[in-house]
């Protein structure tokens, strides 16, 4: 069993409170590490303050190079990485490789854009009192940076604030889930060896009480928050002058017209709705098909689900495994039987084995059923039909979130439409909205979230403008 010393000021440590993690599969303790108590919170808020100029000093070389070497170091442990991951996350290995690779990814274009921080030069001279002046915009970094990840994309998540903290020049500490802090500590010892000053980045797992120091300290200036939309939007009530980025989820939607190619659209829902037990922000909960071919694509749909391989998730094979823990799974039980109770029809699945709950189809539902309302954040998809395009699109839009949703259409005028006219922040075409590259932005409107991430706009957060007007 490997113990995991946390990262508080550029230093591995151990304290007193020690946190066990488990694999939700087996159900057994394969990793230890330890919870940060406040005097090791401080220790990394001090410390990231004593580098906050020589971060601002950084030139785009040097962030480059830094970001580089630890996109390289990453792949050399790629194999490596995936596992701790899928064990941790208990997510199936071919989707914690995929990870790794995005993580990359992301790394490599925080890197790119380290090298391209905007600036501008402005006229002064638009108004009489400006004559024979001139401006010019450069951008600063905000401060010190407080990052909350989730436990769903573990590592992924966590970069993507980390690695456009780097890139911006600021400092950061980052709390990772209590259930999945491993890969982040695994990225920890890889930073540890590049030129990054110490202290600029901190990795501490911490109770809640602890982590809502982050939340609340007027020394970090922006909060950048991954997760449920109660806990995210009390954050921004409490998180005083700072600035507050807060990415929140939803349920995402997908229309299928009639003029979609049938068997791409159930291909690709089939991982929109069940990859890692839909476990992810932009799972494809809410099919709506067109009625000419609801049946159709219910049957293959269906057909499709219930060939996923169920098991271990360090199997290449398994295409489905355990949910993070037996409470989710449980929650998942009991939003599918109330809906059930109300009138909903089972097509696949409803059936919960410990922390395994299984691919389940539901049809009939309506709007106020928390399997169509809420984010189910589990593996479960709702399918209904609609007969006009128009109505679907109130379909997705009737709800309080909007963060993507995906449109299977060969019709021009009805993608245009579904980009006019959906209350989301992505609307992907001829996908899923599971879909995500990670330079683009990210994020959504309503209980969806504040603000953007994708590397270029999250650090649009991390920089301030500042404007220096003098004599030509």
């Amino acid at each position: 069993m490997k113990i995991y010393k946390i990262y508080a000021g550029g230093e591995f440590i151990e304290t007193s409170l020690q946190l066990e993690v488990s694999n939700s599969f087996t159900s057994e303790v394969f990793a230890k590490t330890y919870f940060s108590d406040l005097q090791t919170l401080e220790k990394a808020i001090v410390t990231a303050e004593k580098v906050l100029q020589p971060m601002k000093e950084l030139s785009s070389f040097e962030k480059y190079s830094i970001l580089m070497n630890i996109a390289e170091q990453m792949q050399l442990k790629r194999t490596y990485l995936a596992e701790v991951l899928s064990m941790e996350a208990c997510k199936p290995i071919k989707y914690a490789l995929s990870e790794i690779d995005r993580a990359i990814q992301t790394v490599i274009v925080a890197a790119e854009e380290a090298k391209r921080i905007e600036g501008e030069y402005l006229s002064i001279d638009w108004t009489p009192a400006g004559k024979g002046k001139e401006g010019w915009v450069k951008y600063f970094p905000v401060g010190l940076i407080a990052g909350i990840a989730p436990f769903n994309f573990p590592l992924n998540l966590a970069i993507h604030k980390i690695a456009p903290a780097i890139a911006a020049g600021c400092p950061i500490i980052l709390k990772p889930a209590s259930s999945t802090p491993l890969s982040t500590l695994e990225l920890a010892e890889i930073i540890d060896k590049t030129a990054l000053p110490k202290g600029a980045v901190s990795i501490l797992p911490m109770d809640r009480k602890t982590g809502n120091q982050l939340v609340t300290d007027e020394r970090f200036k922006l909060l950048t928050f991954t997760g449920s939309p109660e806990v995210g939007w009390k954050m921004k009530n409490d998180a005083g002058k700072k600035k507050v980025v807060l990415e929140l989820g939803g349920n995402a939607g997908v229309i299928i017209s009639e003029t979609a190619d049938l068997d791409v659209a159930v291909n690709k829902c089939v991982v929109g709705g069940f990859a890692y037990s839909g476990q992810v922000c932009i799972h494809a909960q809410r099919i709506y098909v067109h009625k000419k071919i609801f049946k159709e694509f219910t049957s293959k749909f269906t057909e499709a689900v219930q060939k996923l391989k169920i098991g271990d998730p360090l199997s290449k094979d398994t295409d489905i495994s355990s949910m993070i823990d037996e409470q989710n799974a449980v929650r998942v039980e009991d939003w599918v039987n109330e809906a059930i109770d109300n009138g909903a029809k089972l097509i696949c699945g409803g059936i919960r084995n410990k922390s395994y709950y299984a691919p389940t189809i539901l049809t009939d539902t309506h709007k106020d059923m928390k399997v169509c309302s809420m984010e189910v954040f589990g593996p479960v998809v709702i399918l209904e039909e609609f007969d006009n395009y128009n109505a679907a699109i109130s379909y997705i839009n009737d709800s309080r979130y909007g963060l993507q949703a995906g449109v299977f259409t060969n019709s021009i005028l009805e993608m245009n439409n579904a980009f006019d006219k959906l209350d989301v922040g992505g609307v992907v075409i001829n996908d899923v909205p599971t879909f995500r590259v990670d330079h683009a932005p990210y994020g959504g409107i309503k209980d969806s979230g504040l603000g953007r991430e994708g590397v270029k706009y999250a650090m649009h957060d991390m920089l301030e403008a500042k404007i220096l007007i003098k004599p030509f």
